[in-house]
């Protein structure tokens, strides 16, 4: 079922990130590595093989993307702010490259759920919230939702506001909340076992997080597994493989 790679240009910049189809029918979702993962990672850790049933049943379509965290959220040289404006350019290739090649293997655009891991849970949380036209449903494994507790420093501004769904979904109201609240739910998934709580802070956020949805009413569900359970790859294959399911 591993498909071919294909490398799609960052919008001004000398560069490239690649996404790499599994699948040939069924509800597409873009899936987004842990920190400073690959597209080829939901193969070599195993997340393929953990929902292949779904894949060869034509059920879903898994579109699996490059992170750039390297250069955005990861690189701790540079200051919040200018971590977030590179944030941004990551997004904008997701925009701009991304959902068109998308489109055009879809045979036009249709409705996304998406699916992260750990920093991934956090791409996968925000870009449903920032993009629920096309994105309405996100899955969030593991996953820490407030930027400014990734061992940021520097003034905070714009760029990091808007990257930061802790914040923007605080500023949320009018017919914009309106429109999120009629659009969007989101699936937080946490255990409590090694890691999660702390470095990955994955429960604590996700707990926090799920606060600010039912205070906004914003449709989500927070599933919190047993002390057993933890920030790895065998945890989250079976989390995926009770979910998904559900939605395709």
């Amino acid at each position: 079922m591993a498909g071919q790679r294909v490398d799609l240009p960052v919008p001004g910049r000398d560069a490239s990130l690649g996404v790499i189809r599994h699948g040939h029918y069924g509800r597409p979702v873009l899936v987004f590595p842990s920190e400073g993962g690959r597209a080829e990672d939901f193969v070599r850790h195993g997340m393929l093989g953990a929902v292949a049933n779904l894949v060869e049943q034509g059920r879903v379509t898994l579109f699996c993307v490059d992170s750039a965290d390297r250069t955005t959220w990861s690189d701790r040289s540079v200051p919040s702010e200018e971590r977030a404006r590179r944030h941004h350019d990551y997004t904008r290739w997701l925009e701009k490259s991304a959902m068109p090649w998308i489109a055009g293997e879809l045979g036009g655009q249709h409705e996304l759920i998406t699916l992260g891991t750990s920093m991934g849970a956090y791409h996968a949380v925000d870009f449903a919230l920032t993009h629920a036209d096309i994105a309405p449903l996100a899955i969030g494994l593991s996953g820490s939702y407030d930027v400014t507790a990734w061992h940021g420093w520097g003034d905070r501004g714009d760029a990091t506001y808007f990257a930061n769904p802790t914040d923007y979904v605080t500023g949320m109201h009018g017919a914009h909340l309106d429109w999120i609240r009629s659009r969007v739910s989101v699936l937080l998934v946490a255990g409590q076992g090694p890691l999660e709580a702390a470095p990955a802070q994955a429960l604590p956020s996700s707990k926090k997080f799920a606060d600010l949805l039912a205070d906004k009413g914003i449709p989500h569900q927070l599933d919190v597994w047993g002390p057993d359970v933890e920030h790895d790859w065998p945890w989250w294959h079976r989390q995926t493989a009770h979910h998904l399911p559900r939605f395709c």
